[in-house]
C-alpha cells in the first residue's frame, strides 16, 4: 500500500468511518472499476449496514466524486513533494513514473485511469473531477519538461505540453496492458524506454537516423523538380 501518493493519504489519527469507507471503495475501484462494485461490497468489507453507508454518502455518485477528489489531492501532494525534493528535471520525471510503478506493483491501477475507461457511464461531477486530474498532471509535467529542456537535461522534439499529454497517455495505457498480463515488470520496462527517449544522447542518435530515412524521398523530390524544369 502506498500512502500519501496515489493511494490512501497518510494519517496520524485513527481512521474515521468515512475514511474507512473511502479506503475500501478506493481499493475496489482500483481493482474492479467504479461500476464493478456496490454498496453491499463495501458494507460486507467493513461489517456495517448499507444504511450506514448511505448516511455518509447518500449516493454512489457522491462517493465517486469524493474518491476522485481525494485521490487527486493525494497525487497533487506527491507532486509537490517531488518538486521540493528533486531540483533536477529528469529525476522529477523518474519520481513521477515511480508513482505509477508503485501502484501497479501493489496490484492496483491509477484510480483516475481506471474510471476514465468508464467515462461515458459516470455521473457528470465525476467526469469533471477526472478531467481536472489529468489537466493538473499535464500542466505539472509540461513545466518539468520545459525546465529540463532549458537545462539541457531533456531533449524534446515536440512542445512540452504535447509531450506531457503523450507521457500521461502512455503511462496510463501501459498500466492497462501490464495489468492484462499480471506483470508489473512490463510497465517498468516500457517506462524506462519512454524516459530514455527524452535523454539528450538518445535524441541526438535518433536525429541522424530520421534524417537518413528522409534522404531518399528528398532525392526523389529533387529529381522530379529537375525533370519538370527541363525543356520539352
Amino acid at each position: 500500500m502506498i500512502r500519501g501518493t496515489m493511494s490512501q493519504p497518510a494519517r496520524t489519527s485513527p481512521a474515521t468511518t468515512t475514511d474507512r469507507i473511502l479506503d475500501v471503495a478506493e481499493r475496489l475501484v482500483q481493482t474492479r472499476g467504479f461500476n464493478g462494485f456496490s454498496y453491499a461490497d463495501i458494507a460486507a468489507a467493513l461489517g456495517i449496514t448499507k444504511a450506514s453507508l448511505h448516511y455518509h454518502f447518500a449516493t454512489k455518485a457522491e462517493l465517486g466524486r469524493t474518491l476522485v477528489a481525494r485521490y487527486a489531492d493525494a497525487f497533487e501532494g506527491a507532486l509537490q513533494k517531488i518538486s521540493a525534493e528533486q531540483p533536477d528535471a529528469y529525476q522529477r520525471l523518474r519520481a513521477y513514473v515511480k508513482l505509477y510503478a508503485d501502484v501497479i506493483s501493489d496490484g492496483r491501477m491509477c484510480l483516475c485511469g481506471m474510471v476514465a475507461a468508464e467515462y461515458g457511464t459516470l455521473p457528470v461531477p465525476m467526469q469533471s473531477a477526472i478531467r481536472l486530474f489529468f489537466e493538473f498532471n499535464e500542466s505539472w509535467l509540461a513545466r518539468v519538461l520545459e525546465q529540463g529542456s532549458r537545462q539541457g537535461r531533456l531533449a524534446l522534439r515536440v512542445a512540452p505540453r504535447d509531450m506531457a499529454r503523450m507521457l500521461v497517455g502512455a503511462l496510463e495505457g501501459e498500466m492497462l496492458v501490464a495489468r492484462t498480463y499480471g506483470d508489473a515488470g512490463r510497465f517498468e520496462s516500457a517506462a524506462r524506454l519512454l524516459l530514455g527517449q527524452l535523454e539528450p544522447a538518445a535524441a541526438e542518435e535518433a536525429a541522424p537516423r530520421a534524417a537518413g530515412r528522409r534522404r531518399p524521398s528528398t532525392a526523389r523530390a529533387t529529381a522530379a523538380t529537375r525533370r519538370r524544369s527541363q525543356p520539352r
